[in-house]
């Protein structure tokens, strides 16, 4: 039998995770607008409950009050209901799939490896991602790999993927990963070089390439963070404090698989902005679907989806003292037993904050401009992930950093 062409494709993804989550999200959302509707005054200038649309507000402002606008909220909540579930099945069913190769491994440690963008020549930049997100974002696809554009101007790339952690770093403490595994990548980037390279860390990446550059200044030319947080109470510490108390309700976890897992994280950070989820795949619906925009988005989400649970030790020092006690703004934050000290630093530096970024908000990562010595800021109009992978990526981080690099 022939299948209609409307007819919807086989789902081919997870996403967005854990996706109960954000269901039931945006059916309690709904329930709230539709059960208060007929309780809020009309005098109100603005609702900041449901975030009253545009036909909402036409409603309040040109109908029957009384009658009009509880059936304008049942109807908009509906609608908003509908597009979610239209872009969420849009998403799954997607025929994008990332085809880019990885480059040769130049060295390996567990699950750990060392990918080599150049072509042998080129100034070496040394890549740090973050712990809890695969590394290829920063090689995300055709177009949209930041690696491949620098190793294209003449830069050569290497990328520090983490990998799945295995059973020896299940055991790992931020030590660990800093003084031990990035440290022994730094020695053998500089040895496969011929020469010490750019120290370049992408958001929680960029935390521990302070700490690194700081411990050995002799196997780096330079340091480049990438939206890198520091002070994690700024600007809202009841958020930040928020985050840690659920440190204890984790416990079960760690005991179980000695990680935070995947779609733990994901919730913790679905809990920072509860709503954004729903909203882009409401406008992902109303994408054409074979748009470059509509293929960014997919390129993004599976990347989004595709996350690494991070070794208990590892979360709960995050957790504990990174959001708790913000340790690494108050110097209190040690490594091998030494505090992390960034005024210490006299690499040149490059320091990358953008003005719009809601995972790591500008208030955390401008500290780090103003602790390190003639550090270099950048601040793009862009997000966390816009500005390393997104539509105007180029514009935004790569030709900037570039431009540092070879001065």
């Amino acid at each position: 039998m022939t299948r209609r062409p409307e007819a919807p494709g086989p789902l081919m993804r997870r996403g967005p995770r854990p996706l109960l989550l954000h269901l039931t999200l945006a059916m309690l959302r709904s329930n709230v607008s539709r059960a208060t509707s007929p309780l809020w005054n009309a005098d109100w200038p603005t609702s900041n409950v449901a975030e009253i649309l545009q036909s909402i507000q036409s409603a309040v402002r040109d109908g029957n009050l009384e009658a009009s606008f509880p059936a304008e909220v049942w109807l908009e909540t509906l609608e908003q209901d509908s597009a979610l579930i239209e872009g969420i099945a849009a998403y799954r069913r997607h025929p994008w799939e990332r085809t880019l190769a990885d480059p040769p491994a130049v060295w390996a440690e567990g699950d750990s490896r060392l990918l080599d963008y150049g072509s042998g020549g080129g100034q070496p930049v040394l890549f740090v991602p973050s712990l809890i997100n695969r590394a290829y974002v920063l090689d995300l696809a055709e177009g949209n790999s930041m690696l491949r554009w620098l190793a294209a101007h003449g830069v050569r790339p290497l990328l520090l993927d983490w990998g799945w952690p295995g059973e020896i770093e299940r055991r790992f403490s931020v030590t660990d990963y800093v003084a031990g595994r990035l440290e022994r990548a730094m020695t053998e980037a500089a040895r496969i070089a011929g020469t010490p390279p750019v120290l370049a860390g992408y958001c929680m990446g960029g935390t521990l390439a302070v700490a690194a550059a700081q411990r050995r200044p002799d196997l780096i030319s330079g340091l480049a963070l990438l939206a890198a947080p520091w002070d994690f109470h700024a600007p809202d510490p009841e958020r930040a404090l928020a985050a840690a108390s659920m440190l204890p309700l984790l416990e079960p976890a760690f005991a179980f698989s000695r990680t935070l897992p995947v779609d733990v994280l994901q919730t913790l950070f679905a809990l920072l902005d509860p709503w954004g989820v729903a909203e882009k795949y409401r406008a992902f619906a109303g994408l054409r679907q074979d748009s470059a925009r509509a293929k960014l988005f997919v390129a993004l989400e599976d990347w989004l989806n595709d996350g690494v649970p991070l070794a208990a030790e590892v979360a709960r020092s995050c957790l504990g003292e990174w959001y708790g006690e913000n340790a690494p703004n108050r110097g209190l934050w040690r490594i091998a037993g030494l505090p992390v000290r960034p005024e210490l630093i006299r690499t040149p530096t490059f320091v990358a904050v953008p003005g719009r970024d809601r995972i790591v908000p500008p208030e955390s990562a401008l500290p780090l401009a103003r602790a390190i010595s003639g550090a270099v800021l950048h601040q793009p109009a862009a997000g966390h992930i816009s500005m390393a992978a997104g539509a105007r990526a180029e514009t935004e981080l790569w030709r900037p950093l570039l431009g540092w690099l070879r001065r």
